[in-house]
């Protein structure tokens, strides 16, 4: 029996090395979109708009009204944004794209009011990779919902309200 051959590798390890052979390249990605929006966000626009060819893989994110918050029924939500609002979405886009690898990124958050299962805030994010799409989108959306200066009023089914300042 010959020693000369390593051993071979078992399924699992192969078939992890060969999904994750990619190698982020640190390329910015292109900001499609970047936003606030009275209207309501279409997630097939979205993802229209961040369709390349060199991408395997685009990740959405819909962010959506829930019905319940800290033990209250909800019943709508209403953003108010700052007027500089746009802009400090555009600003967190192009810093989460620069170097991650991806194609391209489009993020929009809703304002004005917002029924029960409205999307308030939608992304899209194409990459050659699925790692590096995941992780710009999280990127994204985080430093939104973190830095977006909007001001949420929450209505509640007991006829109560409640303002917050977050996304």
């Amino acid at each position: 029996m010959s020693t000369s051959n390593p051993p071979a590798e078992n399924h699992d390890e192969a078939t992890w090395r060969v999904q994750h052979r990619g190698v982020n390249d640190g390329s910015d990605a292109a900001v499609a979109l970047a936003g606030v929006s009275p209207e309501q966000i279409d997630m097939q626009q979205l993802e229209d708009l961040v369709a390349d060819d060199s991408a395997g893989a685009i990740v959405t994110f819909n962010g959506r009204v829930r019905n319940h918050d800290d033990g209250n029924a909800v019943v709508s939500i209403d953003y108010e944004a700052h007027p500089d609002a746009g802009k400090v979405v555009e600003r967190i886009a192009r810093e989460t794209a620069a170097g991650s690898g991806a194609c391209k990124l489009a993020i929009v958050h809703r304002v004005g009011h917002l029924e029960i299962g409205d999307i308030a805030l939608g992304a899209a994010v194409s990459a050659s990779h699925r790692t590096e799409a995941f992780n710009l989108l999280e990127a994204a959306v985080e430093q939104v919902k973190l830095q977006l200066p909007v001001w949420k009023r929450q209505e509640f089914e007991d006829g109560s309200h409640e303002w917050t300042g977050s996304a």
